[in-house]
């Protein structure tokens, strides 16, 4: 899925494509009011399950989707985006137990995501509401890049470190790797959908979510990149753009141009990647009108 309007005043350019063909966990959704508009980038985690329990389409897709369709009527309404967040979770967990009629499903099996909403308003400002690891880059009008919510998910490194115990034990099998993994991947799942304020977006919070807020000023001339981790492998891990770069190519070619450079560089890497050959990837270009 991509869209985009250009006009002389504005330029919002956006794109969320699956890994593979008909199946995408990612979601970016854009809305707009008077004196606001709203950029939404959402990254599902991939299941840790044996099997969709809800939707044959995919637990985790239902779930962004589901999620950003109850964020809206929320936005109308004029919550923050702290009270938007929680009444539109609240929406999707009622329907996700309506939806699993009774039954039990696992708490690994419950559908997770990292979120960033970047909040514009007419003053010039941007409020940033962030849970997990997406990215949002500024291109100043200096030509400069800021991170604007520099984060770095500290489980990551356990997994890469865990992935090297089991190679060096000689286990280089992708499958035999991943059942290797999956006790440790569950447990971490039931941790993230059960502990109090949680860091990522889950269904059912244990209280208020530890999302990271910011609330700073947005220069005449900027332009923003919000993404998820996907979309930035183009720059980290694989070295193929830095933050520059990445946004010079969005600019002048559009977001679909590095969704291109990506997909044909994991072709060209599949036979020594690691972990995913590839990765569902989005982001969104915003470059708000001229005063």
């Amino acid at each position: 899925m991509n869209a985009n309007y250009h006009t002389a005043q504005a330029r919002i350019d956006w794109i969320s494509s699956g890994a593979t063909a008909g199946h995408n966990e990612d979601h970016v959704a854009v809305f707009q009011a008077p004196g606001l508009t709203d950029l939404v980038v959402l990254d599902g985690a991939t299941s840790v399950a044996e099997r969709n329990y809800l939707d044959d389409g995919g637990d985790v897709a239902w779930f962004v989707h589901r999620f950003t369709a109850a964020l809206e009527p929320a936005i109308r309404d004029g919550l923050d985006q702290h009270a938007a967040v929680h009444r539109a979770i609240d929406t999707v967990h009622a329907e996700f137990l309506a939806r699993a009629g009774g039954a039990a499903i696992p708490v690994h099996a419950w559908p997770i995501a990292a979120l960033t909403w970047i909040r514009a308003t007419s003053d010039g400002m941007l409020h940033l509401y962030c849970l997990g690891d997406c990215i949002t880059l500024m291109r100043l009008p200096d030509g400069g890049v800021a991170d604007l919510d520099p984060y770095t998910n500290p489980q990551e490194a356990v997994l890469q470190a865990e992935i090297a115990r089991l190679r060096a034990a000689g286990i280089d099998d992708p499958a035999v790797r991943h059942a290797r993994l999956l006790p440790m991947l569950r447990a971490r799942r039931e941790y993230q959908n059960s502990c109090a304020n949680p860091a990522i977006l889950c269904l059912r919070p244990d209280g208020a979510f530890a999302a990271r807020r910011r609330v700073l000023p947005m220069p005449a001339g900027a332009t923003l990149l919000g993404m998820t981790d996907g979309y930035y492998r183009l720059v980290d891990p694989y070295g193929v753009h830095t933050p520059a770069s990445l946004l010079d190519l969005c600019m002048e070619q559009g977001v679909e141009a590095g969704l291109r450079v990506l997909r044909s560089h994991e072709e060209e890497m599949k036979a020594v990647m690691a972990v995913k050959r590839a990765d569902d990837a989005s982001a969104v270009l915003w470059r708000p009108a001229r005063p």
